[in-house]
């Protein structure tokens, strides 16, 4: 009896570190696999397209009533330079141009309606860095495309928009890969909103 209870109890340890060992293996496969982080809301349900057509008071003004645009932002952008103010760009010869940031919801707008019904709409595409009685390289016509598809769908619109005999003259509208965006200094934000009389050379064509 002696020599049994020698032999069975040093085994008794052994016995429990594999049981632990079994349990912790078994609750480890068991776990649920590690989860890649998904996007916010709105990085999910957004879209963003960078417009330029002029002066961007009245590019604004506009983009910001039509149903699926959820935010917008006026700034510069295209140029040879980082963080502009709008002092350097009225020069005309850094490159950039008046643009309006426009966030918007694919599921309401796509992007081809925005360009087809509102960017090309909203100023004269056929006027080379010009839009009214604003003259530069700062007001020119341009999309500037965050994605191979958006570059698509522009160069598409601005096709059949140049065919559809609604300018007398040929669409100039640059397309152009997005670079950075530099947001315009406050009071240039919402600036139709502050002042309903502001000046603006943009409106809807039929």
């Amino acid at each position: 009896m002696s020599r049994t209870r020698s032999v069975a109890l040093p085994l008794l340890p052994v016995a429990l570190a594999l049981l632990v060992v079994s349990s912790a293996f078994t609750e480890a496969s068991a776990a649920p696999p590690a989860r890649t982080p998904t996007p916010t809301v709105k990085e999910a349900l957004t879209e963003t397209a960078y417009l330029a057509g002029g002066c961007f008071w009245g590019m604004e003004d506009l983009l910001r009533k039509i149903p699926g645009v959820v935010e917008t932002e006026v700034g510069y952008t295209g140029g040879t330079f980082s963080h502009p103010s709008y002092a350097d760009v009225s020069t005309g010869k850094t490159g950039h141009a008046e643009s309006v940031r426009v966030v918007f919801n694919p599921k309401v707008l796509t992007y081809e309606t925005l360009l087809e019904k509102g960017f090309f709409r909203m100023h004269d595409p056929t006027t080379l860095n010009r839009q009214g009685n604003d003259v530069g390289t700062q007001y020119r016509s341009a999309i500037f495309y965050v994605s191979e598809e958006q570059r698509r769908v522009a160069e598409a619109v601005k096709a059949r928009v140049d065919k559809s005999g609604k300018w007398p003259r040929p669409v100039v509208t640059a397309i152009t890969p997005a670079g950075e965006f530099t947001p315009a200094e406050a009071y240039h934000q919402d600036y139709l909103v502050k002042n309903p009389n502001g000046y603006t050379c943009h409106y809807m064509r039929d």
